[in-house]
């Protein structure tokens, strides 16, 4: 119960900067950043997902994507269209706030571009911090909703399964969170895919069951479970652009356990 209420305290660390992001003056914008994005380093698990998500994260061409300018006002403003799948959102969002961080980015021309309202910074500031900061917040509290949960909401020894007597390995929990992250990006691109309903519906079963697995820290099911969605992949030749970074994260978590 220990580990589960010092993973809370972390992630409502990070909720807390977040909020201070939100509600902070504009001139204190760019050091708000920098505290948020310490309290990801400083924290195992929030680290492990963030990592995760960022390592093979192409953001070059995510920026091209998402970055969408214009220069004729009647087709519209420049705006920013964050990614759909959880985890490419999740690592757009890290990345874009590193580059203001550094200065790479200058929040104050970057507002005026894509987030204009009322001529003012403060209201584009507080529309950019609805989208996106906004979207990162929903996210790691869906991420992290078990830890998150009330005390006695939280499940037992028993029903955590072998979790619980792994625990003193200070990143499982959020390898845990990260692999059920790019799973749920996997399932989001399985429900738009070109797919039938029928293999639709055995994808989303072996990734259900793979998630349960990962989570109970069954080696041979996770095993079982990753060869028979690799297979299904390769027979359906429907492949995401995150699949490998999901089956390098099972990877190592199965060779950590």
């Amino acid at each position: 119960m220990a580990k589960v209420e010092s993973v809370k305290n972390q992630i409502n660390d990070f909720l807390n900067k977040c909020d201070e992001v939100r509600n902070c003056k504009f001139i204190m914008a760019t050091t708000k950043i920098k505290d948020l994005l310490k309290s990801i380093v400083n924290s195992a698990e929030l680290y492990e997902v963030f990592n995760t998500v960022a390592s093979k994260f192409d953001y070059i061409a995510a920026k091209e994507r998402c970055f969408v300018e214009s220069d004729d006002f009647s087709s519209g403003r420049s705006r920013v269209i964050l990614p759909d799948t959880v985890g490419e959102r999740l690592a757009f969002i890290f990345c874009l706030l590193v580059e203001i961080d550094r200065g790479d980015i200058q929040i104050n021309a970057f507002l005026q571009k894509f987030y204009p309202k009322d001529g003012s910074y403060y209201a584009s500031y507080h529309m950019f911090c609805d989208e996106v900061i906004g979207s990162l917040e929903s996210t790691i509290c869906d991420i992290f909703s078990q830890e998150l949960a009330e005390d006695d909401k939280i499940p037992d020894r028993a029903t955590r399964g072998r979790i619980a007597e792994k625990s003193a390995d200070s990143s499982l929990i959020g390898a845990i969170n990260a692999i059920a992250m790019l799973i749920a990006s996997e399932l989001d691109y399985v429900a738009v895919s070109s797919l039938s309903e029928d293999d639709k519906e055995a994808a989303a079963s072996i990734l259900t069951q793979l998630e349960a697995a990962v989570k109970d820290c069954d080696e041979e099911r996770i095993d079982a479970l990753t060869y028979g969605y690799n297979y299904f992949v390769m027979y359906t030749k429907t492949v995401s652009e995150s699949l490998n970074t999901l089956f390098d994260a099972i990877g190592e978590f199965v060779s950590s356990l």
